[in-house]
């Protein structure tokens, strides 16, 4: 058994990471932390856990917690983890972050996107960008894996197999992204009460969204090139899942069939991404509570255009289930291992 820590567990990510950590069959969660929850039962906070675990919130170090664990997750806000992230590892802990603060490779450019100095610049090139379906023998011997952002995730495996093989113009490309309340997390803010969202659709952070650099690193690795796009975010009145449409220039001519047979193919190995037959298009409701990236494709031959929509659950794919995926890597273990579970629906 694996003896895992939580660090930062009151979020939704956190006890997302927590309910599905709860029933994996190689993992034992040995601690879990919150300074504003400390000396509080995981169900006192979140009743869903009454009767499933004593677990108690703790207010630990990164050495306290080290003594407990072997592998840790980090559930803070952006900027936090890079100042304990370093603590873990020299701790010998295998360390996954599910901030930002060691997805992007440079130092400058997180300064300009998060603002404030990084203090473990040295760690950006040694974290590994943790998308499994494109960097999975990486994170397998990674000591520092950097969880991707839910809107990344969703538009970078949409892009994936359209890029690599070039079937599309790079600067054409416009990502339309709608996601759940649970996105923006459990700290009360204005614009995320139930009477701001409610019956309510709205763009946010318009060519502006933190998530813009992260996709435009990863995609531009994808095509051999530098690109920039058009990323619009918008919020649904839901409680979670993304629903991305992504847009693209083909660069050559490719009927519907052709580009189906491309992604089919990209993705055939893949247990968490279910390319749609031609026609079909995702749902979030498809993908809520597990671990999916659905995709659907359409061609419209008026335009020259391909359009790719991708769902998943943004708590899940986007956050909490793929780090788990990626701890799975870390230590060998089946990928799909306490993941298995099936969509909720309705």
């Amino acid at each position: 058994m694996v003896r895992v820590g939580v660090y930062g567990a009151s979020g939704y990510t956190g006890q997302e990471l927590l309910r599905l950590l709860l029933r994996h069959p190689a993992v034992e969660v040995a601690a879990i932390t919150s300074r504003r929850y400390a000396g509080k039962s995981v169900a006192a906070v979140y009743p869903a856990f009454t009767g499933l675990t004593d677990l108690m919130f703790m207010d630990a170090s990164p050495e306290e917690m080290s003594a407990k664990c072997e592998h840790v997750f980090l559930a803070l806000p952006h900027a936090v983890s890079m100042s304990v992230a370093p603590l873990f590892l020299q701790a010998g802990e295998r360390v996954i972050d599910l901030s930002a603060d060691f997805r992007l490779r440079n130092a400058d450019t997180y300064a300009a996107w998060y603002g404030g100095r990084h203090t473990a610049p040295d760690l950006l090139r040694e974290a590994v960008y943790g998308i499994p379906e494109l960097y999975r023998e990486a994170i397998r011997t990674a000591r520092i894996v950097a969880n991707p952002g839910c809107y990344p995730t969703s538009i970078i495996l949409g892009l994936a197999p359209l890029l690599k093989e070039g079937w599309i113009e790079p600067s054409s490309i416009i990502a339309d992204s709608k996601s759940g309340v649970s996105g923006a997390g459990r700290e009360p803010q204005v614009a995320s009460l139930f009477c701001e969202v409610a019956e309510a659709f709205k763009a946010y952070k318009v060519a502006q969204h933190r998530h813009t650099p992260e996709i435009e690193q990863e995609l531009s690795v994808l095509a051999g090139r530098e690109l920039r796009i058009s990323f619009t975010p918008h919020l649904l009145p839901i409680s979670r899942g993304i629903l991305s449409t992504i847009y693209a220039a083909l660069s050559k001519k490719a009927d519907p069939e052709a580009i189906h047979e491309l992604f089919e193919a990209f993705y055939k190995d893949e247990s968490f991404v279910r390319v749609y037959k031609k026609g079909a298009y995702p749902n979030i409701s498809s993908v809520r509570g597990a671990n999916y990236c659905d995709i659907g494709i359409a061609v419209d031959d008026r335009t020259g255009r391909v359009i790719v929509i991708s769902a998943i659950d943004n708590l899940i794919k986007g956050a909490a289930g793929q780090a788990i995926q990626n701890m799975n890597l870390q230590w060998g273990m089946k990928e799909n291992l306490g993941l298995e579970m099936i969509s909720l629906y309705p």
